[in-house]
């Protein structure tokens, strides 16, 4: 599902070139669930918008569900998001002024799908908020907000799953139900997901921990399981 080949990033500063990614090299099989963990700043969050196509490496290879990222334009990558990748962000990134059903359903006419809010009601179902349905973020609790987040970025049962620090901003019994929910929603799509936390538990229970430290990963979990 995921092939990183030498992967570099380097940002420009008024310091000088400042170097994000150092040589990644990460594969990831359909479906596997990747637990990546490390100390912040080590480029963990970067390294999942290269693969989201969100930012261009400055050299080296990205290739995801059979498709190599730094060869596409700006309008391809929209698209290749829309259809293959669902996000879910720490601090959600609803649109306030959107009802949980137009947040839910907005990738969804986004992509042209006729019966956009039917299937958004089914994704709020599935995360238990099939009584929510008209609430503005504003009327629902962080928990809630996040379910719809999650709801969102599984909508469209995109191949690949990204979720950085989802529990980051909940407290510990709503985290741990976001989490059940987003592995069980994982496994019955068999999507591959990354998950960026700082929590050793919730790592575990990935079935690969790759560990990153200023821009690098460990050689020896990067490679895919067998």
């Amino acid at each position: 599902m995921i092939d990183l080949s030498d992967v570099h990033l380097t940002l420009p500063s008024e310091a000088g070139p400042v170097d994000i990614l150092r040589g990644v090299d990460l594969s990831v099989a359909k479906g596997e669930a990747i637990g990546l963990v490390g100390p912040s700043g080590s480029g963990k969050s970067t390294l999942m918008a290269i693969m989201a196509g969100l930012e261009r490496p400055s050299r080296g290879q990205v290739r995801v569900a059979g498709q190599i990222l730094q060869a596409m334009g700006e309008d391809d990558l929209a698209r290749f998001r829309r259809d293959h990748v669902g996000i879910v962000f720490q601090s959600f990134h609803l649109i306030p002024t959107m009802t949980a059903l137009e947040n839910v359903a907005m990738p969804l006419e986004f992509a042209g799908v006729a019966e956009a809010f039917a299937q958004a009601e089914l994704a709020l179902a599935e995360v238990g908020l099939d009584h929510r349905l008209t609430h503005y973020p504003s009327q629902l609790s962080g928990g809630e907000q996040q379910r719809v987040a999650l709801a969102r970025a599984v909508v469209r049962r995109p191949g690949l799953l990204l979720a950085d620090e989802p529990t980051g901003n909940l407290d510990g019994a709503t985290g741990a139900a976001i989490i059940d929910l987003m592995f069980g929603l994982h496994q019955a799509a068999n999507s591959t997901l990354i998950l960026i936390t700082h929590d050793p538990a919730l790592a575990q229970r990935c079935d690969r921990i790759v560990h990153m430290r200023d821009g690098r990963l460990d050689g020896a979990a990067a490679l895919a399981a067998d």
